[in-house]
């Protein structure tokens, strides 16, 4: 009899269910509260779910453009401009895609080739180092270290080899929260000038950043943004994960590389949905205040857990906050973080995941992109422990 499986190979045997299914997952079969998966528990701005509902009824039902429709297209670039003094063309150098992941996943199935090397740094959004595998590609990791999470710019200088083929960056960082600054990218901007390597820049927290520092996007840099895919979230923007709307911006000759696997990857994206967006973005308030509110939402987070065992490690951006549990407990991340679940009814994530080595430094990451009743309760929780 025959084995249909007899000869299957996986491309990523290593892999299993992400571990923010896992946590959510168990949260809701606890009863927990859901701090662990990114998403926020407030609602979507009610004008936003009007809008779309009006494109809707006009009968913007059907497919749209492959690289997103022109409207929303356009007011991506007015934005960028406005907010980082470049230009891109948006007929050229822009598409929309099903959120930042396919975004990501489209950037390295493009360019990445069996035996190119792709620098990541770690702890990492777990959906890198996989994007890079499944293309036949290799992860070289630099380690950043707590509580700073900064990046060795000298290391990675080291593990640049004539294989190298892109560096990924991240900014807001997911999971740490910190932010890269001006010289940091400088320093990119170094390594990478008279090569042919590539960059991506993951910016899909861009108007989350506190503490009145600047997001320093890719795109300000003349040497990185002649190589780099910059990558953005609606969902991140509007607190609308489960619309999955991204887009990502890069030079003509990347984009054309970028859509030739697109268009067979999702070919296009929601279309009432990219019309309402566009219309949304024509007020300029609609991104202005957002940074703002997530840092009151931290600030008031951090300020109820002021007096727990947790040691403290101030988000920069994002709308992640890490705490250290090592006055707490000896038990691993992972061991932990199950049982604060369980136990305790409060779910995050443990930050060993995001290693290729599962790196434990017994640091949990907590989700604040929640209503002050949730972050209350989390905080009471978190103080009794």
């Amino acid at each position: 009899m025959s084995d249909p499986f007899a000869t299957l190979k996986p491309k990523l045997p290593h892999v299993g269910i992400t571990i923010f299914a896992v946590m959510s997952r168990l949260a809701e079969e606890h009863e927990a509260l859901n701090l662990s998966q990114g998403f926020p528990d407030f609602p979507v701005s009610e004008r936003l779910i009007d809008l779309v509902t009006l494109y809707m009824k006009k009968g913007f039902n059907q497919y749209a453009p492959m690289t997103g429709v022109p409207v929303l297209r356009e007011e991506i670039c007015r934005k960028v401009e406005e907010l980082y003094g470049v230009r891109y063309h948006p007929e050229k150098e822009i598409n929309i895609t099903a959120g930042a992941t396919q975004a990501i996943y489209t950037v390295a199935a493009a360019v990445v080739h069996p035996g190119d090397e792709v620098v990541l740094f770690s702890p990492a959004y777990d959906s890198y180092a996989p994007a890079v595998q499944v293309h036949g590609g290799i992860p070289v990791f630099s380690h950043l270290r707590p509580p700073s999470y900064t990046i060795d710019w000298d290391e990675v200088r080291s593990l640049i080899t004539g294989h190298t083929r892109m560096i990924v960056i991240n900014t807001p960082h997911n999971p740490t929260g910190g932010i890269l600054t001006d010289g940091d990218m400088r320093r990119l901007e170094d390594i990478v000038r008279g090569t042919n390597i590539l960059v991506l820049s993951d910016e899909v927290y861009e108007h989350i950043v506190f503490d009145d520092a600047r997001h320093c996007s890719a795109m300000r840099y003349p040497g990185l943004r002649e190589r780099a895919f910059a990558v953005f979230s609606f969902g991140k923007t509007f607190h609308s994960t489960g619309w999955k709307m991204g887009y990502c911006l890069a030079p003509e000759e990347l984009m054309r590389e970028f859509r030739s696997v697109h268009q067979f990857l999702v070919y296009c994206c929601n279309t009432p949905v990219q019309y309402a967006i566009a219309e949304y973005l024509k007020d300029r308030d609609s991104t202005r205040n957002i940074g703002r509110m997530y840092q009151e939402k931290r600030d008031m987070f951090l300020s109820l857990i002021r007096d727990s065992r947790f040691g403290l490690i101030p988000a920069r951006g994002s709308y992640f906050q890490l705490l250290d549990y090592s006055a707490v407990t000896d038990e691993r991340d992972v061991d932990f973080a199950v049982r604060l679940t369980k136990e305790y009814k409060v779910a995050s994530i443990p930050v060993s995941v995001f290693y290729p080595d599962e790196i434990d430094n017994r640091v949990l990451r907590f989700c604040f992109a929640k209503r002050e009743a949730t972050l209350k309760k989390a905080a009471e929780i978190i103080c009794a422990i």
